[in-house]
């Protein structure tokens, strides 16, 4: 018994000292990383961004320190939304939440409209209480809850026709944890202005169906086994990706893990959001082929902690965005295609 005890110490010693070399060796890399991000790339951005070296040192994740500023400039602001003109919806937003908590209390919503009740600081209120609790930052007296609570509100008044959906709150948080207020707005504005983001935060039902049947051409292709499981089950995509994409994975994945996912979806765009959900659904696929619907439904709104990067990414990496001879853009706009000509036909399987 003894014996045992005094093996299984050391396999934990062994371990333990495992895990620490491997972290070490991780922070050297963020380090070395690091001073070719501030003194190469970033100075030479235009020309080195597309560079192949520069896209595999991206692949491997961003080094915490540059990560807010990359972001930034791959994202860009095509909507050229200055510091000034936050503080002008922020202001807004103030005078707008003031006028409601005179006028109205919780219990008073009735007569609201949709986008009224979506854009008031009841609803902001609620999901900030609900976004990261673990951190305890973004909550009530935390030291962002304010910044979050700002932004989420100069939004509403920057975009009344998006409005406030469930699930921004994720997003915004962490472009917080990265970048300064106003350049998180900024970040944060242009991110939803994607036309990915604006389909799905608009809940625009017809481009969603369309974003999911280019996903299930290259599930077919990769996972094609697991792809009809999921179809004997009459299992959609979007009963689990509605999630994942509402939030950027922020919600699902491990924070550390998602922020990586961040880096790359900056740098590949929407291909890589779906790209990614491929990459979990390959990862956990064994599992997932003993399950029936319900079980599978769970799994995927409720993923395993214990996900690494390294087996994620690895996973992903294994996805091949091309069908045929078909990459990600063009079976999209093939799909876009095909619906466009299929609502000219009053096509019976798109009615229902």
């Amino acid at each position: 018994m003894v014996a045992e005890a005094k093996k299984r110490e050391i396999k934990e010693a062994h371990k333990r000292k495992k895990i620490m070399k491997e972290r070490f060796k991780q922070e050297e890399n963020i380090a070395s990383a690091m001073v070719i991000w501030i003194n190469e790339i970033l100075p030479n951005w235009e020309v080195m961004r597309s560079t192949r070296r520069v896209r595999e040192l991206w692949w491997q994740g961003l080094p915490p320190s540059v990560r807010g500023k990359v972001w930034s400039l791959a994202v860009g602001n095509e909507l050229n939304i200055t510091p000034e003109l936050y503080e002008i919806f922020l202001s807004r937003a103030k005078e707008r939440w003031k006028s409601f908590s005179e006028t109205s209390s919780e219990n008073d919503l009735e007569g609201v409209s949709v986008a009224d009740r979506e854009g008031s600081l009841e609803l902001i209120k609620l999901d900030i209480s609900r976004t990261f609790p673990s951190l305890y930052i973004f909550q009530k007296g935390g030291p962002y809850h304010d910044v979050l609570h700002s932004i989420l509100g100069a939004y509403t008044c920057y975009r009344p026709d998006v409005g406030y959906v469930q699930g921004m709150s994720f997003i915004a948080a962490v472009l917080i944890l990265n970048l300064e207020e106003a350049d998180a707005f900024i970040a944060f504005a242009n991110l939803l202005n994607k036309p990915c983001q604006l389909a799905f935060f608009r809940v625009d039902h017809s481009m969603m169906l369309k974003y999911f049947a280019a996903f299930e051409v290259f599930f077919e292709e990769n996972l094609s086994k697991l792809f009809l499981h999921f179809k004997s089950y009459s299992l959609t995509p979007d009963i689990y990706l509605i999630d994942w994409i509402f939030t950027l994975y922020s919600k699902s994945l491990p924070l550390d893990l998602a922020c990586r996912v961040w880096d790359v979806f900056c740098r590949d765009g929407e291909e890589f959001l779906f790209r990614t959900g491929l990459g979990i659904l390959r990862l956990y696929e064994d599992i997932l082929l003993q399950m029936d619907f319900i079980h599978i439904a769970q799994f995927l709104t409720k993923l395993p902690e214990d996900i690494t990067s390294e087996k994620l990414f690895s996973c992903i990496a294994a996805i091949q965005m091309q069908n045929s001879t078909k990459k990600w853009t063009q079976v999209f706009a093939s799909v876009m295609k095909d619906i466009k000509e299929g609502d000219k036909n009053n096509s019976p399987a798109l009615k229902s």
